[in-house]
This record gives structure tokens, C-alpha cells and sequence, in this order.
């Protein structure tokens, strides 16, 4: 078992920047497999609150899950807006191998997986990014962006001032990374390379309209990733080129969930698989609208599994029974002299 101080712990030891670097080619390794896998749009449990989500998959070797949830208003009672745990276990045996804290490494795998897409999307030149949502994930994606894209400085506005404070706090003493605080959404946009959203209202919100589109800019949507959850206005879709992770579970929760049945979108493996354009030239709009998707958690779960083994790092769990005899489960209970109940 990894628990959040372990992880703390991987991160500490290995550097963030280079965990994120491993992890983006985890993320890659996976995703050229797609047809490897056993794929299902993620399971959800909605309330007036949030969302309880399972998402599974697994290709002939490994099997992995991840528990998630998405309550904006947690805050309120000091709790994260986010909570995750996962599993990796073995498909031929069906034994479970490790059991993780996903909490942290849902906001590093989000990153790594916003700059794998923005690599083949993003022009090449890319230095501004207008980060707008300064909240739990912000910091991931900037130093992602910063350190293994090239990102010299952001343009930061949220809505709760305290947020970009506390971003600001974390990140400036960064070195090579300028950040700029912003009055609204239009002012940090203005300019900017890549644009990148994570804000956490469970609403269909219009964070990015048309008007602040300029030729060229590269969208990473992180933030509407359920129904009913949006922050791209349907114009700003319209504009170029949309790139999901798995298309059955995006038209229902990402922000194409506004778009008619038939409206174009192509999936991330088949750009990096060379089947379909990234981007065609270095005016062309272009728009990744991620929701996560389980490939990325079973790709974050193998990289712990491996660096937490290398860093010897992690707890035996006595989670399933070890027996002399597999056929006699009654016996783990240990019964015998004791007297049984009528």
C-alpha cells in the first residue's frame, strides 16, 4: 500500500519535474497500446453535491481501477474537492498487487497527461500560458508546462483571489517562470499561447468565449469533465480542432457534450499514432478537451508500482488471505475451540 506521505515521499526523492517526465512517457507507452485495452466510459454516481466515479480498465496483463470524486463546495468542511484511491492488480490470477493513493497522482498524471497532448497540439514556440482556476490542480499543470514544455510565464485569475495567492506563494521562487497576476479571464487570455482551464464548479459555465480566442492558441479544457459540468462556450469548439481521450465517455461529460451527435472530434492515440493531424499550421486554433480517462491512472499506478519498489517505499497490506490450503477459506476464521453461535 502507498499512502499520500509515501507518494510525498517518491515525489521528494525522484524531483517533480522528473517524475512528471517519467510519467508523461508512461502515459505515451500506453496510449500507442490503445487497441491493447479493454476500454468503458467511467461509472457515476451524481448527487446535488458532486459526483462518484469508478473507472476501470485493463489490457491481457493488468487490470486497475481508480475511485474518484468531484465535490466543489468540500472546502467548506476541509476536505479536498478531489479524493481518489486505485488498484493495479494481476488479470491472470486476479490478485491485487497494490493499492495507492491517487489523490496527488490524479493532479501529476492530469498534468503530464495536458502537456503529452499539448506537445503534438501546442505551436512548437509556445512560452505564455494563461492558467484560469488557481485552486488544488493549478500549480501540476503550471510547473508541467514549465518544466517540460517550456512555459516562461503565466498569466494567473481566479475568481477567489485567495487561490492565486496561494499559487503565487507556491511558485515564485521558480526559476525561469514569470508569473503575471490578472483581473479577469479576457486579461490573461490576451496574448497567450496555450490556455489552460481547471476551475471546479459543477455548472455549465462559459469561462472561454469566442472573443478571446486569437489565431494560433492551443485550449487544454481540464475543467468540465462531467454532465452538466462545462467551461468552453460552444463557439470557442467551433474554432479548430478537438482532441479527446476516449470519445464515448467525452461526449458525455466533456465540454463536446454541448455539440450535436455529429460534430468532429478525433482521439489523442490516433494523433500520436500518426493516423491523424495534430496541427496543421501555426495559425490553426486547437482544443483538447480532457476529462481523464482510466488509461491514465493504470499508467500512473505502473509508474508508482515501479518507483516505490526501486525507492523501497510502501507497506504489506494484509488485505487478502494467505492460506495453506486456498480451499479452506472457513479456516482463516479461526473457529476451532471457540464455541459457535446457535
Amino acid at each position: 500500500m502507498l499512502t499520500t506521505q509515501d507518494v510525498a515521499t517518491l515525489v521528494q526523492r525522484v524531483g517533480l519535474p522528473d517524475l512528471l517526465r517519467r510519467l508523461v512517457g508512461y502515459l505515451e507507452t500506453d496510449y500507442a497500446r490503445w487497441a491493447e485495452f479493454d476500454k468503458t466510459p467511467r461509472v457515476a454516481a451524481h448527487s446535488q453535491d458532486g459526483v462518484i466515479e469508478l473507472m476501470p480498465i485493463a489490457d491481457a496483463s493488468l487490470y486497475s481501477f481508480k475511485y474518484v470524486n468531484g465535490h466543489p463546495k468540500n472546502h467548506r468542511v476541509g476536505l479536498p474537492t478531489v479524493m481518489a484511491f486505485g488498484v493495479l492488480a494481476d488479470v491472470a490470477t486476479g490478485s491485487p498487487a497494490l493499492l495507492s493513493e491517487l489523490t496527488l497522482t490524479t493532479a501529476m498524471r492530469t498534468a503530464a497527461t495536458s502537456v503529452m497532448v499539448a506537445k503534438r497540439l501546442a505551436r512548437p514556440d509556445s512560452r505564455v500560458m494563461a492558467l484560469i482556476g488557481n485552486g488544488a490542480q493549478s500549480e501540476f499543470q503550471a510547473l508541467a508546462f514549465h518544466h517540460l514544455l517550456g512555459i516562461r510565464e503565466l498569466r494567473l485569475y481566479d475568481i477567489d483571489a485567495a487561490a492565486t495567492a496561494k499559487l503565487v506563494r507556491h511558485l515564485q521562487h521558480t526559476p525561469g517562470l514569470t508569473l503575471t497576476v490578472c483581473s479577469s479571464t479576457a486579461e490573461a487570455v490576451r496574448g497567450a499561447d496555450i490556455v489552460t482551464t481547471v476551475t471546479a464548479d459543477k455548472t455549465n459555465a462559459t469561462i472561454l468565449t469566442p472573443d478571446m480566442i486569437e489565431p494560433g492558441m492551443h485550449i487544454n479544457g481540464v475543467g468540465g469533465d462531467c454532465p452538466g459540468k462545462t467551461e468552453l462556450h460552444r463557439g470557442v469548439l467551433e474554432m479548430g480542432r478537438v482532441i479527446c481521450e476516449f470519445e464515448p465517455q467525452s461526449r458525455i461529460e466533456g465540454d463536446m457534450q454541448q455539440m450535436p451527435a455529429d460534430f468532429p472530434v478525433t482521439e489523442f492515440w490516433r494523433v500520436l499514432a500518426g493516423q491523424a493531424p495534430g496541427r496543421d499550421n501555426d495559425a490553426q486554433v486547437t482544443v483538447f478537451d480532457s476529462v481523464g480517462f482510466a488509461l491514465e491512472d493504470y499508467s500512473a499506478l505502473r509508474l508508482l508500482r515501479d518507483v516505490s519498489a526501486q525507492l523501497g517505499l510502501g507497506t504489506p497490506l494484509d488485505l487478502i488471505p494467505q492460506m495453506a490450503d486456498p480451499k479452506d477459506l472457513f479456516g482463516e476464521l479461526h473457529l476451532d475451540g471457540h464455541r459457535q453461535a446457535a
